[in-house]
């Protein structure tokens, strides 16, 4: 199998909301005839239904599967989008169609909470615009738009357990400007606020976020350089940028974060893809064919990550947690096509407490250098990083805690207290009603940062 391939077999894996299904497209041996394949991930062992029709489908299609087995799958044509619904009926597969989307690109968003509804963005105005359609709520009406972006948005993440308040990255058009996120709340027809704002011409964009304890996982070049940070849905406290999350010749992508752990973020693991940049090669002359990737997970609070084995023919960049701590991670070879393996990560209590900010003031521009990172683990190694632990960096050269300047007050959390009356309020009706009237949530941050912060 080509790489290229393999990487729209990786990229097409989508797990429902409740963890019950999973879909993917894949291919029949020694073909390249593309059809979806939905996991059943809920009983004893992982078992994969084929969902072919009667023509293959391209490799470029979306699926996403729902709670209650069905997998949508979103095929696209020549200036639109259709969708349909694909399910197991007896040997066959039984397909209800329903609608198409106008767009030259429409991209799924992650399931929705309730694991009902999905959603997906919609390039609209050549690119000038962003539509958000629910396309399908598990019913068979036409998918229909909820609401209209300037600029191209981008990511996804749900920001509450009742899925309506959405977080997207939002560029101005064609992608030009700086890259902020915004929360749409589709219980008030769309309505915007700022999420997160560190540095006015900063690239901040959400990769993750838990709603049950409120952890969002940050990328943002506002330190100088890009980097990976975190914060807490309604905090008071500034994004932090640890150095365990920032290694050297080596980038990580946050893949997964503990449920069930309500109000308590620092105590989420988080699953971490690790990729290293390529290196020489033992042999005169000779350089890595790629990069090395595997697993690391990691909790705020430790100054290191746990770096983990991933498993043979791993469905790179995806894994799912458990709220009792187990991270299974899916796979996928020749001898066991549909595969989950179960890693127990027991990670410790937190090492340190995690630095205050300190007094406002000038940030130091010269932060103590980050670590260098470990070699790719053994084949079933589940250990710590390499090397002795890190020494607890003193306050002055941590650059965990960005600070405010000139805002004569306390620095503003992620979308802040009214956002949470108003998630509250949205989850005691329909989504479409909206909640108790609230002013827009100020974002985490809006002032420039010091130089010499990386």
């Amino acid at each position: 199998m080509t790489a290229s391939v393999a990487r729209v077999m990786n990229e097409s894996f989508t797990v429902a909301a409740d963890g019950s299904y999973a879909a993917r497209l894949t291919t029949q041996a020694g073909t390249e005839l593309w059809y979806p394949e939905r996991w059943t991930l809920d009983g004893p062992e992982p078992y994969a239904v084929p969902l072919p029709v009667e023509q293959p489908e391209d490799a470029d299609s979306g699926v996403l599967p729902l709670a209650d087995g069905r997998v949508l799958i979103a095929r696209r044509a020549q200036g639109c989008c259709s969708l349909a619904l694909l399910y197991p009926s007896g040997p066959e597969t039984g397909e209800r169609r329903l609608g198409t989307v106008e767009t030259d690109e429409l991209r799924l968003l992650p399931p929705a909470p309730c694991g009902m509804r999905a959603y997906a963005l919609a390039d609209e105005q050549d690119g000038r615009a962003t539509g958000v359609w629910l396309v399908t709520d598990g019913s068979s009406r036409p998918p229909v738009r909820v609401a209209r972006l300037s600029g191209r948005c981008s990511g996804g993440a749900w920001l509450d357990p009742q899925g309506r308040l959405l977080a997207l990255d939002s560029a101005g058009p064609d992608g030009e400007g700086p890259t902020k996120t915004v929360a749409v709340d589709l219980g008030a027809g769309g309505e915007l606020s700022p999420l997160l704002e560190i540095a006015e011409d900063s690239d901040d964009r959400l990769l993750l976020a838990d709603p049950d304890s409120g952890l969002l996982l940050v990328r943002s070049n506002a330190p100088g350089e890009e980097r990976l940070g975190w914060g807490v849905l309604g905090s008071h406290r500034p994004v932090r940028f640890p150095e365990a999350l920032h290694p050297t010749d080596a980038r990580l992508t946050p893949i997964a974060v503990q449920p069930g752990q309500t109000l308590l973020p620092e105590r989420c693991g988080v699953a971490l893809r690790v990729d290293a940049a390529p290196g020489p090669a033992a042999g005169a002359g000779a350089t890595a064919p790629g990069a090395h990737t595997w697993l690391a997970v990691w909790r705020p609070g430790l100054r290191e990550l746990r770096h983990l084995a991933s498993p043979p023919g791993w469905l790179t960049g995806h894994g799912m947690w458990t709220s009792e701590g187990q991270l299974c991670v899916p796979y996928s070879t020749a001898q066991n096509p549909c595969g989950l393996a179960r890693m127990r990560t027991p990670l410790p209590e937190e090492e340190a407490p995690v630095a205050a900010a300190p007094p406002a003031g000038p940030a130091p521009r010269t932060p103590p250098g980050p670590p260098g990172p470990p070699g790719p683990p053994g084949p079933g190694a589940t250990a710590a990083a390499a090397g002795p632990p890190e020494a607890p960096a003193p306050a002055r050269g941590d650059v965990t805690a960005l600070q405010h300047h000139d805002h004569g007050g306390l620095p503003s959390g992620l979308l802040g207290s009214m956002v949470r009356r108003r998630v509250s309020a949205g989850g005691e009706g329909s989504l479409g009603t909206a909640g108790e009237p609230v002013s827009k949530p100020v974002p985490l941050q809006q002032a420039p940062l010091a130089s010499g912060t990386a």
